[in-house]
């Protein structure tokens, strides 16, 4: 293994082996490189949305507080190596490259038995195996898919489990009802262990939850956002909040932003009387610091410019609600695309009456719809869509089309935004010196 091109294209290569639920492979393959997540504390952090934020503020307030602090997230936008950082920083080009040498030396002598990891599997090793070489203090691991039989969940004993929003999606594998869902996320609570989770979770949802919690006489803490902070105001910035005697900022656009902060500071509370010195100012720190790219980025506010990888049907919702109390009677042009595999239908009627204009496209994933049977869906839902040849030409016709509206917000997949993010950067850049 050369270069850093070798070491992403092994676990792409993986990619042919798809999704396959069970920890018999991650288990094997944990054994051989001699039990990394063993010698690791963590924080496992599984739920529909708000995984990834939820999971960076709780890294961030970690690294304030100043421990050593892994964290791993899925999937990247830009750069693979944003799925394995420690305080904050992408593994290193040579690191990625040394753990994924013995990650592939691993598998390869499992081959002989006839076991081959997936590419989520070999990651997750890798993540583990870094954090462990590195001595990183405590490791915040996020989930892929599910929980129950998804590779992180070989952690036997973590400090906190986290549960954050459940809703519908990925309904193929995890079950067609909350319920079924939040009964695969619950499989990361651990006998006597603590967990958190958000009070506003549906009841269907929150039920389970509480039932998996007694089974594994467990201890349930149940974040309030209108118990823990108050708010003082919010906007596209993020809001201000009040907690503790203390102003904080929570950088993250969007009332459902206020749940996943909530959700973050009440684990930190947790993991703060289980041996880690956590204070008021750290967590104050930690907040202010946090960014996730594509996540309801705000990339300019004039005009304004999001870019948000929403792909379901709550997370839509979320950008429908912000911009319904931020944009209320504004022109808005979105640029879209997303997963044929997504409840579709159901999830661009969260929109239909907050864009005037929609240019569809189609990302660069197999999975893709295409941006003409899109446009074609927007349409029956009575929305003005028509498709672009590909996601660079939605973005120039948007660009161009930009002065006749009074916000553009390009959403609907993660592989999208992974797309054009880059892209958007430049073309952000030369409107600038355009003098818009």
């Amino acid at each position: 293994m050369n270069n850093i091109s070798d070491a992403v294209g092994y676990y792409h290569e993986l990619q042919r082996f798809g999704i396959k639920p069970g920890l018999e492979r991650i288990s094997a393959l944990c054994e051989v490189l001699g039990h990394p997540e063993q010698k690791l504390k963590f924080v496992h952090v599984a739920g529909t949305n708000g995984k990834g934020t939820v999971s960076t503020i709780i890294a961030n307030i970690l690294r304030e507080a100043g421990f050593k602090t892994g964290l791993f997230v899925s999937p990247y936008v830009i750069d693979f190596r944003e799925r394995i950082q420690i305080d904050n920083q992408m593994i290193p080009e040579e690191d990625l490259i040394s753990v994924t040498e013995q990650v592939r030396k691993a598998s390869d002598i499992l081959s002989v038995r006839g076991i081959t990891p997936t590419e989520f599997e070999a990651v997750t090793a890798a993540a583990f195996l870094y954090f462990a070489q590195a001595g990183c203090q405590i490791a915040v691991m996020e989930t892929g898919l599910g929980g129950r039989y998804d590779a992180t969940n070989i952690i036997a004993e973590p400090i906190v489990s986290v549960i954050t929003s459940i809703s519908y999606d990925h309904m193929q594998i995890l079950g067609d009802t909350l319920g079924k869902i939040a009964a695969e996320k619950a499989g990361i609570i651990k006998k006597h262990c603590h967990c958190v989770t958000s009070s506003a979770q549906p009841e269907e949802a929150i039920s389970v939850i509480r039932d998996a919690v007694s089974s594994k006489h467990a201890y349930l803490f149940e974040a309030d956002e209108r118990d823990l902070f108050e708010v003082i105001s919010s906007d596209l910035s993020g809001a201000e909040v009040k907690y503790r005697n203390t102003q904080l900022h929570i950088p993250f656009p969007g009332a459902h932003q206020l749940q996943n902060a909530a959700i973050a500071i009440k684990a930190c509370e947790v993991i703060g009387v289980s041996g880690f010195d956590i204070t008021v100012k750290h967590i104050r720190d930690g907040l202010a610091a946090s960014f996730i790219p594509a996540r309801i980025e705000v990339m300019r506010l004039s005009p304004i410019v999001i870019l948000d990888g929403s792909h379901n049907q709550d997370s839509l919702k979320a950008l429908a609600d912000l911009v319904k109390t931020t944009m209320a009677g504004k022109r808005i042009l979105a640029v879209m695309g997303m997963m044929a595999d997504k409840d579709c239908v159901n999830t661009v009627r969260q929109i239909s009456d907050i864009f005037s204009e929609v240019i569809t496209v189609t990302p660069s994933n197999p999975r893709a719809m295409d941006a003409k049977s899109f446009a074609d869906l927007l349409t029956q839902q009575g929305i003005n869509a028509h498709p672009a040849s590909a996601p660079e030409d939605g973005i120039d016709r948007a660009f161009e089309k930009i002065k006749d509206f009074d916000a553009l917000i390009v959403c609907g997949s993660l592989y999208l935004a992974a797309d054009v993010r880059e892209y958007m950067i430049q073309k952000l850049s030369d409107l600038d010196e355009g003098g818009y």
